[in-house]
């Protein structure tokens, strides 16, 4: 027992050593403290982000005004070097500028929706019966049978216990739906969801392992089903947003190009059932839209948003900041990532305002393309960085990046990829914070790509910093759905978080040494980014 009580005392006393030797300068992170919570400015580039540029969909004029709005503030804050970096999204650019629609007969009605991004506008108003289509499904996989998407237990989606998407009908099932269906559907609008992310009728996904080589994959099923609504003269298509409470997430057409697919509205779960429920009773369902939507083709270039403040006697190292500029259509992009965005630059603003000078280069950089797979920053990386199995010269130079990406709740800590001694840099500063509820730092050793921009730094093998928060509303209401606006900011919150990541910059900006990263023999293998 004593051998083991003089273990812990020895383990103890090394902690509190090296916390002792990661100097924090305490008042210099108590100014950012006074600072924001009594002359904050972030609301007033939240309202600017949503409500005058929102939402900012890549390659839109829309996200190029808010990219421009954003270079000359950082130029007026009195940072330097704030520019757009154009790189190739290879792809037009899409908006929709309105799209009424309406149940004509046998009932009138408003209908509530979103329209799919990259999806074609209608030839004017239109006015056809609807119908709904039911393609053929593939047999169950295991733990599947009683599986519910969210439509009266239809099946469909993830099975329980983790069980595999039901694999898609074969190529002559499928043939022989489409022979018997197209007359049906000839001139109508229809029902129909295979893109649906909570899954249902569609023809299921690739499940896990090798796919069956005799069943369709669900993008063969979706690239069948829009080959005969073209060829058939469908006039739209209705999804299910399959989600309570009014909530639609709208996203995109996988091809990425109108001429593949017909007009889609994704319409309010409520809306869709009752057609749904009208069809059964027999029902002719009669449907006004006029969707008009915009391609811009200078969208295939687009622009990453990038300001600095000049370091001292360590300018040639870098210190990043940043999150996605970026938003889909369906609202104004405010926790997705507007709140990302804008905690980045009040980061920066504080310690340019405050005249403070940093040892190191201290760089935002705000990215597009990542709702569309992290394009922007991996594009970035891969230009100024490369990889650790192929570095170019800043690889070298960068100390680390920090980024925002998981809505307006209150930051509670971070996660860093690097060795065990990554975390022990930046659990001194957070813990100057407990009172705000911020409990440390954790490591991680994963190269895969997902999720946010701070994974296309670990892709390289940098050390790459992704706060978490506080879920808030994020994942239930707000992440990728029509509410996400500026009323579902806590100022409180963002403004803490600001004050938050100023000290971390900060302190990871005048320290003696870079972050410890993983060394050439302990760097974990790459993965290609997905």
């Amino acid at each position: 027992m004593k051998k083991s009580l003089l273990a812990v005392t020895i383990a103890i006393a090394l902690a509190t050593l090296l916390l002792a030797q990661e100097r924090v300068d305490e008042a210099t992170d108590a100014k950012f403290r006074s600072e924001e919570l009594e002359h904050p400015q972030i609301m007033h580039t939240l309202h600017m982000l949503t409500d005058r540029y929102g939402p900012r969909m890549t390659g839109t004029p829309n996200h190029e005004a808010a990219a421009k709005w954003l270079v000359a503030e950082m130029t007026r804050w009195g940072m330097k070097n704030a520019h757009l970096e154009p790189w190739d999204f290879a792809r037009p650019g899409w908006l929709n500028e309105r799209a009424p629609a309406f149940i004509v007969a046998p009932v009138k009605s408003n209908l509530k929706f979103e329209v799919l991004a990259w999806t074609p506008s209608t030839n004017g108003t239109i006015t056809a019966s609807t119908i709904e289509i039911d393609p053929p499904q593939g047999p169950l996989a295991p733990q599947q049978d009683n599986a519910g998407d969210g439509r009266g237990g239809r099946g469909g989606g993830r099975g329980r216990g983790g069980a595999p998407p039901r694999l898609g009908p074969t190529k002559d099932e499928m043939d022989q739906w489409i022979a018997a269906t197209k007359d049906k559907v000839r001139g109508k609008m229809v029902q129909y969801d295979p893109d649906n992310p909570n899954g249902g009728r569609g023809g299921g996904g690739r499940g896990r392992g090798e796919q069956d080589p005799n069943r369709m994959t669900a993008a063969q099923v979706r690239d069948a089903i829009d080959a005969m609504m073209i060829a058939n003269g469908v006039v739209a298509r209705f999804n299910d947003a399959a989600r309570a409470d009014g909530v639609i997430v709208a996203q995109q057409h996988n091809a990425y190009d109108p001429s593949k697919t017909v007009p889609t509205l994704i319409l309010r779960n409520d809306d869709y059932g009752r057609i749904e429920r009208l069809l059964a009773d027999g029902e002719d369902v009669k449907v006004e839209i006029n969707v008009v939507n915009h391609l811009y083709p200078e969208g295939k270039t687009s622009y990453n948003v990038v300001g600095e403040i000049p370091g001292s006697d360590k300018a040639d190292e870098i210190v990043m900041l940043g999150g996605h500029l970026d938003s889909w259509h369906s609202a104004t992009g405010a926790t997705d990532n507007a709140i990302g965005s804008s905690i980045m630059l009040e980061a920066a603003r504080l310690i340019q305002q405050m005249g403070l000078k940093p040892r190191r280069t201290v760089r935002v950089a705000l990215w597009s393309g990542e709702e569309e797979g992290l394009l922007g920053s991996l594009a970035y990386v891969k230009q100024h960085f490369g990889t650790a199995e192929d570095p170019k010269p800043e690889w070298f130079k960068l100390d680390c990046y920090f980024n925002v990406d998981t809505g307006t709740g209150r930051i509670r800590g971070g996660g860093i990829f690097g060795p065990p001694e990554a975390a022990k840099v930046l659990r001194p500063v957070l813990a100057l914070f407990t009172d705000w509820g911020v409990f440390g730092a954790n490591t991680t050793n994963s190269r895969a790509t997902g999720g946010t921009d701070s994974t296309s730094f670990n892709n390289a093998g940098l050390p790459g910093v992704g706060f978490q928060q506080d879920p808030i509303e994020y994942n239930s209401l707000t992440h990728h759905t029509n509410l996400d606006t500026y009323e579902r900011i806590i100022p409180d919150d963002v403004e803490k978080a600001s004050v938050v990541v100023a000290a971390a910059v900060w302190h990871v900006a005048n320290r003696d040494q870079m972050v410890p990263r993983f060394t050439k023999e302990t760097m974990p293998a790459p993965v290609r980014p997905q």
